[in-house]
């Protein structure tokens, strides 16, 4: 079996899988597109980027999945704040920084990962993927920051408020050329996302 490479910076990936897809009507985690379920799909691609440990946050479903370490929220109900601070608790005290995706971004990039790497070689503490400008997600949050992000992450908000709170911390990383942050919250959005990537051949 082939090994992923390791970025030399052991930076972390983190996907967070915890919500239970009221809207959609199913967990989020569990669905497939293109033959792979969305929570295997986040973890490849953060484990393609070269991310190492990968951890993944489950709620709603129990979700072991191959090449990530199961961790399960029990709060996950109060929202992704709660998920995302148990998920950076989980990871080793070795790891300097850690790359947050989540499971319900399919178009989302192991190219998009590598670049917020990049920034963070460049020296960024905080790198936020941008599309068009726009941040939006994944993002990449050095050890130092965690507590912070921890404090002011509440229901379903993760590290927005620590952003906007810290704007001069933040390095935007364009991605809108190797990446879409389109999620999944409705049937029509996976219908619709579902037929984007049937057609790409992804």
């Amino acid at each position: 079996m082939a090994t992923r490479p390791t970025h030399p910076s052991g930076v972390a990936g983190l996907l967070l899988a915890a919500g239970t897809g009221s809207r959609l009507g199913t967990p989020k985690a569990l669905v497939e597109l293109a033959g792979e379920r969305l929570v295997d799909r986040g973890v490849r691609l953060l484990g393609d980027a070269g991310c190492a440990p990968v951890h993944v946050v489950t709620g709603a479903a129990r979700v072991p999945v191959v090449g990530a370490l199961e961790v399960h929220n029990p709060e996950w109900a109060t929202g992704m704040g709660s998920s995302l601070c148990a998920g950076l608790a989980s990871l080793p005290d070795s790891v300097p920084a850690v790359v947050v995706a989540l499971a319900d971004q399919p178009l989302i990039t192991s190219a998009a990962v590598r670049r917020l790497l990049e920034a963070h070689d460049r020296g960024a503490e905080v790198a936020v993927a941008a599309y068009s400008g726009a941040p939006r997600n994944p993002v990449l949050l050095a050890r130092a920051h965690w507590q912070g992000v921890c404090a002011l992450a509440r229901g379903d908000t993760g590290a927005r408020p620590f952003l906007r709170a810290n704007p001069e911390l933040v390095t935007r990383v364009e991605c809108a050329d190797v990446a879409a942050p389109d999620d999944i919250d409705t049937p029509e959005d996976l219908a619709r996302l579902r037929a984007a990537l049937d057609g790409s051949g992804s």
